[in-house]
């Protein structure tokens, strides 16, 4: 568990400094923009190697209690909250009329991420990792609204869309079928 809450803290916490203006005009002014990217990038990559190490060893360990048992129903709303999930994340990259409503997918794609896995799963492992993505998601959306940050250009026509909507089916299929029993929780 220690490996998984020091990945966390590593990977989220440097996902928070954009969030602190002045802390990132600062460290950009110090070490130059590459320089602030190689800030935010190293503990990230360290921290995301650290949650999946501490996941994989903390699965199905003692420690891993069960705390809730999620009705059946939520595992089916899962899927259809990751699919969503998956729309979005394409649709973070492509402009799109979807895009264009959300404001941010990537946030609300990691919302929703986190949204479905806590339906689905009752164990501390579960309420550590994705209760912690949701809260990051939830403060995140809240500090891009109070910056005013503003989305990228608007989308032109439903290709963005159609575009979105097939991309993220197609990851989603690939996640559902193959990526998610890879990783060690088949889900069919």
């Amino acid at each position: 568990m220690v490996w998984l809450i020091l990945g966390l803290i590593l990977f989220i916490g440097a996902h928070l400094i954009p969030t602190f203006p002045a802390l990132q005009k600062g460290l950009t002014a110090r070490f130059g923009l590459n320089g602030y990217k190689l800030v935010v990038t190293l503990p990230s990559f360290a921290g995301l190697i650290l949650i999946v190490y501490g996941a994989v060893m903390f699965r199905g360990s003692p420690g891993d209690i069960q705390l809730w048992t999620p009705p059946v129903w939520s595992k089916h709303l899962a899927f259809v909250l990751m699919f969503a999930a998956f729309v979005l994340l394409a649709a973070a990259n492509i402009p799109s009329k979807i895009r264009d409503a959300v404001k941010h997918p990537m946030v609300a794609a990691i919302m929703v991420w986190a949204l479905a896995h806590l339906f689905a799963n009752g164990d501390l492992l579960s309420l550590l990792l994705f209760g912690a993505f949701l809260l990051f998601s939830v403060y995140d959306r809240i500090s891009v609204a109070a910056r005013g940050v503003k989305p990228r250009e608007a989308a032109k026509g439903l290709a963005g869309d159609a575009k979105a909507l097939v991309g993220g089916g197609v990851f989603w299929a690939l996640t559902l079928f193959y990526f998610h029993g890879w990783a060690g929780a088949p889900l069919l």
